[in-house]
């Protein structure tokens, strides 16, 4: 089966997205919400809370990055798939700041330490599976990004590898400040009309 144009798939590829992030932002800002609500209850940890300002920037901006999309000339099955899985990841990675159940856990600290593995193995997934997904958008503008943009991903990749086995606090504050820094400062050279 040969491709479909973009302007009708572009569209529908959109709402798609949309959904996915939609959810993903909602499953942090609920999560926020809780811990607004109960305080004292979940045991408020720092760096759980900065990789949730983190999370919720790569989503948004992400998100913002996609409309890029529109360049793509022909759609394919491929294509399509691929976009929806890079999405899912977004929302895999906010699932796993907020779980649905604290039960067995003593708070947010001795949660997400438990589950650091998988949360920055996803987020390390987001950032090689970038790679692809900006090829898709072609050569063009893959170069238009500028040095700066395999720098953050190949940075963020490294930082999130060590997150995995790095458990003291400290160091784990250090990887967060890196990894917002490098985020923000990524963000405000591509899209200087913030």
């Amino acid at each position: 089966m040969e491709g479909v144009p973009s302007p009708e798939v572009f569209t529908h590829v959109r709402v798609i997205i949309g959904i996915i992030l939609g959810l993903s932002i909602s499953r942090l800002l609920t999560g926020l919400a809780r811990i607004i609500q109960h305080p004292l209850r979940k045991n408020i940890y720092p760096v759980h809370l900065g990789w949730v300002f983190f999370t919720f920037l790569t989503v948004v901006h992400f998100w913002w990055f996609e409309f890029y999309l529109h360049q793509t000339l022909v759609w394919k099955f491929e294509a399509y798939l691929f976009v929806i899985f890079y999405a899912s990841l977004h929302f895999l990675a906010c699932g796993l700041l907020f779980p649905d159940s604290m039960e067995g856990y003593s708070g947010y600290e001795n949660y997400f330490m438990s589950r650091r593995a998988w949360f920055f193995g996803i987020l390390m997934a987001i950032f090689v599976v970038d790679f692809a997904d900006t090829a898709m958008k072609g050569r063009e503008h893959f170069h238009s990004l500028g040095p700066e943009y395999p720098f953050r991903n190949l940075f963020l990749i490294v930082v999130c590898g060590a997150a995995i086995y790095l458990r003291e606090q400290k160091t784990q504050l250090v990887l967060l400040g890196l990894a917002l820094i490098c985020q923000i400062v990524f963000i405000l050279i591509q899209f200087d009309t913030i």
